[in-house]
């Protein structure tokens, strides 16, 4: 029967049944045999699947079917990331609720992860807008919230006035609401925020654990965690009382500090400004930053705006008053949200100088150019060299005078050593609808109060009036709203905004160990077994927010006591996009290809090899509908291999007078277990492993068997039987309906994993190259174990070789065994 698509959609459907029906990917815990834990990121779900999915989905599988062939317990689940503003913004524009725009899109998605033959374990499928899990997600805020970890302060967000609404960053389009243009302005709120700054020295530190991760993420890592040792200095304001706090890494250049810059949110702003001429032009000014994005404010591209206050501020080691300015370019969330300007030694402070015609003072004394003033300068000096203008500092070389200046500071109590943090604390408030209501109420008589835990889940109210104006729908759903306060019984009020969706994909790894515990956050005694997760799949997207958090959520879990490991991936994977005619695949670009449509031609298991052969698993992979044709070709000569060479009724027969085509077959078929075993272990190359199977499938279709001869044709039936089990956790469909063809009664998932013979590795002959002055002039098979006099005696006796040599005299024979022989003539 031919490997038609009609006989690709019955094969694929009829296996993809068996393995639900006998819960073959079924997990279950087993202290006597050893675990390993695949996931992905879990999707959004949009609807249908796209090729981003199917390339990290198919990636994980090849793993999870690899490991379970291997003897591993493999636990290898799905679900979905459901909440969140996409399915807001699309159930209003579809005139209907977030809930069944959600789970009408999960349905598309399970049915594409399903027909792609995914090794998932369906039990434990889970969708985080279920209030079965989003319980868990209000029980671990009030854990932190009684660990003082969840905390609520005042912050400024977008908010658009004619919505009456909220936005996201995305949402703004050149200081534009998205929806009805009208300006969007900054408002501070009241929100909820987690204390993630408290771990902040463990996050960083146990980054040196993660040895198995991509060295850019932990590099990512660092930076957006971001240790800075340096030393905060007090300038007094001119008139005080205040004083300005900075922090610098750079207390070398304090001397040519020559003004300071604020950032418009800076709390000092206000005092500062109060009853001055010129207040309102700057609260105007502020009031513009406010608008601007903060990409927007510390872009390169951008020309940086700035301020004069009309106040000025001490220079504390030389008494020098220096202007206070506010300016776009210095945020809030770094360091103390003030800088000092060096304007001489820092070339973006040397620009907004120019700008405004502000002082410069060289301090640190440019080797190359020592005489150079500052009105020469046609840009800031930023390399190292000897101090001057420094006070008792003066002739020190800058990074040798680092530490004794903050010294000499911190005695004169005008500076203090200390450590600066890059990270903020997490902002998890969100003005939405679909999200995890957050568990307080609000009392006039109690103020803020948990909801306890009996209480526990707070759920998400379905009758709602979803417009996108007006702000949030729940704020609106009064019979949410009002409710008792727990304490006293009064009138009280609930939260209404709702948890950044974030906060619910955390923790998600450590439910999906006992998914239906509906008395515990997680089984702890499941999550000893499974956790951490052996082999963790997603794009560099999420190379810092998720997994920070995740590691986050882990170490609060051991505080709690629930767990006893520290991290929660061991290995982590990022794959590379997929792309089409150079750009990624994009439904705006109009450059998608929907996997439906491959799968409707080629089957599942084509897509697969293709995506799998295409590109290494970390880089870019560009689509092409002849790869995948080329797939379904590759995937026909197996088929008609096994229809046409193997013969069932023939026993195993273990053969002892092997002839150099046997010798060759099998060298070829252990070198394919070899390589595919190392390269799906190891380092997961799998285009390199398909390759040496399509080597292997080469072999095989030149060794020639003689009917009665029973001992190669036992031969030729194990190489058969080899390139069906190693191609299996790529394709397999039809390696599952291949392997009942030729006679097996159990999935393939159910046999061991081949291991090779390393002796018929061994060639007897070997291919030997024959220089003359480092010239190739010839190539000789020759047996592995000749000699070098030998191998003189064949080489010198070549008429060839005679005519290159000539009448020279030979100098040197230079021999490597096996490999090389050079004359020196």
């Amino acid at each position: 029967m031919p490997y038609t698509t009609h006989e690709i959609h019955r094969i694929e459907a009829k296996w993809q049944k068996i393995w639900q029906d006998q819960k073959i990917f079924s997990a279950q815990m087993d202290a006597a045999k050893e675990k390993y834990y695949v996931l992905e990121m879990f999707p959004y779900p949009s609807g249908k699947i796209h090729m981003g999915h199917v390339r990290n989905y198919t990636i994980a599988d090849v793993i999870a079917r690899f490991k379970m062939m291997q003897g591993f317990n493999v636990l290898h689940p799905m679900g979905y990331d459901a909440f969140g503003q996409p399915a807001e913004n699309a159930a209003i524009k579809n005139k209907t609720h977030p809930a069944h725009w959600t789970y009408s899109c999960i349905d598309q998605m399970r049915a594409g992860l399903k027909r792609m033959g995914f090794s998932y374990d369906w039990d434990r499928e889970m969708a985080t807008c279920d209030h079965a899990y989003y319980r868990w997600n209000q029980w671990i805020f009030l854990k932190m919230y009684e660990r003082g970890l969840a905390f609520r302060k005042a912050s400024l967000v977008n908010w658009c006035a004619s919505c009456a609404t909220t936005l996201a960053n995305e949402e703004v389009i050149g200081g534009a609401c998205w929806r009805c243009q009208s300006q969007v302005v900054q408002r501070k709120l009241d929100q909820w925020y987690l204390k993630i700054t408290d771990y902040s020295e463990q996050l960083l530190e146990d980054l040196r654990k993660l040895d198995q991760w991509p060295s850019r993420v932990v590099t990512m890592q660092q930076n957006w965690i971001g240790r800075s040792r340096g030393v905060n200095i007090f300038f007094p304001v001119k008139g005080g009382p205040a004083t300005i706090t900075v922090f610098t890494t750079r207390v070398d250049t304090i001397f040519g500090a020559t003004y300071i810059v604020l950032a418009p949110e800076h709390p000092l702003v206000e005092q500062l400004i109060a009853g001055l001429p010129n207040e309102k032009k700057i609260r105007d000014f502020v009031e513009k930053v406010a608008n601007e994005s903060k990409s927007q404010r510390v872009g390169t591209d951008k020309k940086k705006e700035g301020i004069f206050t009309g106040r000025y501020a001490v220079n504390p080691v030389n008494g020098n008053e220096i202007p206070i300015w506010i300016a776009d370019y210095v945020l809030m969330e770094y360091g103390t949200g003030a800088i000092m300007a060096v304007p001489t030694h820092d070339q973006r402070d040397f620009l907004f100088a120019k700008e405004y015609q502000l002082p410069l003072c060289i301090v640190i004394r440019n080797p190359q150019d020592p005489h150079l003033r500052e009105e020469d300068l046609k840009s800031a000096y930023e390399g190292d060299g000897a101090l001057v203008h420094s006070g008792p500092f003066d002739g020190l070389d800058n990074r040798e005078a680092v530490g004794k200046i903050a010294a000499w500071m911190g005695e004169k109590k005008i500076g203090a050593t200390t450590v600066h943090w890059r990270l903020r604390d997490w902002l998890i408030s969100r003005q939405r609808y679909w999200g995890a209501p957050i568990p307080i109420v609000y009392c006039d008589r109690c103020g803020i109060v948990a909801v306890p835990e009996n209480q526990l889940p707070v759920v998400l109210p379905q009758e709602v009036n979803m417009t996108g104006e007006g702000g949030s729908p729940l704020a609106r759903a009064l019979e949410f709203v009002h409710t008792l306060c727990p304490q006293c019984q009064g009138k009280a009020r609930r939260e209404t905004d709702t948890m950044a969706t974030f906060f619910d994909s955390s923790w998600y790894f450590l439910r999906f160990c006992s998914p239906e515990n509906g008395s515990k956050v997680f089984d702890t005694k499941e999550a000893a077994y499974w956790m951490p997760v052996d082999q963790y799949i997603g794009g560099i997207e999420h190379a810092i927010l998720h997994l920070l958090y995740s590691r986050f959520f882990t170490k609060f879990f051991k505080d709690l006591g629930l767990i006893s490991f520290e991290e929660p991936f061991t290995r982590l994977l990022t794959q590379g996009m997929v792309l089409k005619n150079g750009e990624v695949m994009s439904k705006s670009k109009g450059n998608t290809v929907d996997p439906d449509s491959v799968i409707e031609r080629y089957g599942a298991d084509s897509l697969r090899l293709c995506i799998l052969f295409a590109a290494p698993p970390e880089d870019q992979l560009e689509w092409s509908d002849t790869a995948v044709d080329a797939s379904w070709k590759f995937l026909n000569r197996v088929w008609n291999l096994v229809e046409q060479r193997f013969v069932a009724t023939i026993d195993h027969v273990t053969a002892t007078d092997l002839d150099q085509q046997d010798k060759a077959l099998e060298r070829e078929r252990n070198a394919a277990i070899k390589k595919v075993t190392e390269d799906i272990a190891v380092g997961y190359k799998f285009n390199t492993a398909i390759s040496s199977l399509m080597i292997l499938m080469n072999v095989i279709d030149t060794y020639k068997v003689n009917k009665i001869d029973t001992s190669k044709q036992a031969l030729l039936n194990r190489a058969i039987e080899t390139v069906i089990v190693l191609l299996g956790s790529f394709t397999p469909h039809i390696c599952e309906e291949l392997w009942e063809r030729i006679g097996h009664k159990e999935s393939i998932i159910k046999t061991p994993w081949p291991t090779y013979d390393a002796q018929a590795l061994d060639q007897d002959f070997v291919e030997l190259v024959v220089q003359i002055n480092g010239k190739l002039r010839g190539r000789f098979q020759i047996a592995r174990q000749t000699t070098e006099e030998d191998v003189k005696k064949i080489i010198f006796a070549d008429t060839k070789i005679q005519e290159a040599i000539a009448d020279k005299p030979v100098k040197r024979f230079v021999f490597v065994a096996g490999r090389l022989a050079n004359i020196v003539i």
